[in-house]
């Protein structure tokens, strides 16, 4: 019986570290420091075949895409970066407007000697994924943009008016002071708001980027992304006047979140746009519903 029970509780404890992490990449993956357009970027590469790019959002960094990485890496080279000032990355004082950051983008894929990637993007991503889309779309092949607006397109004025999103406007010397030391208080209101169940964002995942977004500066940095918007929204507005998108887009909408908005935002910037909803969801598509938001990108991408 003693056998019995301790082998049951050394069980239990080889699993708990398990239970506790983060899912991490494949060990076939390999992470590198990029410098490029006056910042270092914390990136992670692996598989082969056809590139695909995926850039994250706000609240997470590039870790999010593991469970998609490791489903894409069998057939194509998948490239994650963290964004300027977030993650791993180093966090410049300027630069964080998505025009910007568009272009730390090609500066990542020309050091890797990568032309021409699908691009796969989520909140914050959707705004730096789509600037590079527009600054090159000779290099996007199909662009999957999941879950937040484009600052400037299609219905962002009434978009912005939503009393959910005052985080907009949240920034300056006295934010970042109500902030520090309370980085996982702050992070916690948009992991339970803007999920349809704050459950489905496990401890595990809100422990290891309040530990991320506490480093020196990095909520500074994280701040910087939403002073931009306004920069964001000139430039987006003079991307559109310059034409729309032409590449296939799959606009990607959480049921309890964007929804179908998604597809109304990228109507205004896209001329080949498909609408897929996630049934059960919120804004954390990869946490809330990874395997349904895993198999809708594998098959758009998959298309011919």
């Amino acid at each position: 019986m003693f056998r019995l029970v301790l082998s049951t509780l050394t069980a239990l404890v080889m699993s708990l570290p398990v239970a506790a992490q983060v899912q991490p990449y494949p060990d076939s993956f390999r992470t590198q420091e990029i410098q490029t357009n006056g910042t270092t970027l914390h990136v992670r590469v692996g598989g082969q075949g056809p590139a695909v790019l995926l850039l994250h959002g706000y609240g997470e960094t590039g870790d999010m895409w593991a469970p998609l990485a490791a489903d894409l890496a069998r057939d194509h080279i998948v490239i994650a970066p963290d964004l300027r000032g977030m993650g791993l990355s180093s966090r410049p004082e300027t630069g964080y407007d998505k025009k910007t950051q568009g272009q730390d983008m090609a500066g990542v894929l020309d050091a890797l000697k990568i032309d021409k990637v699908d691009l796969v993007t989520h909140d914050i991503g959707n705004m730096v994924g789509y600037a590079f889309a527009a600054l090159h779309p000779e290099r996007v092949t199909r662009f999957v943009i999941m879950d937040a607006p484009l600052p400037g397109i299609g219905p962002w004025d009434e978009i912005v008016r939503n009393r959910a999103l005052w985080h907009f406007s949240f920034q300056g010397p006295d934010a970042e002071r109500l902030v520090a030391g309370r980085e996982r208080i702050y992070l916690d209101r948009f992991w339970n708001e803007f999920s349809a169940n704050p459950k489905s964002f496990s401890e595990a995942s809100r422990e290891h980027y309040a530990r991320l977004y506490a480093q020196p500066g990095a909520m500074h940095a994280g701040f910087n992304q939403f002073a931009a918007f306004d920069q964001d929204a000139a430039d987006n507005r003079a991307f559109v006047a310059q034409g729309k998108l032409t590449m296939p887009v799959l606009a990607v909408g959480g049921e309890k979140s964007f929804g179908p908005t998604m597809a109304v935002v990228m109507g205004a910037a896209a001329t080949d746009v498909t609408e897929l909803v996630i049934p059960n969801s919120g804004h954390w598509l990869m946490e809330e519903q990874p395997a349904a938001t895993v198999s809708a990108v594998r098959a758009f991408l998959d298309r011919n």
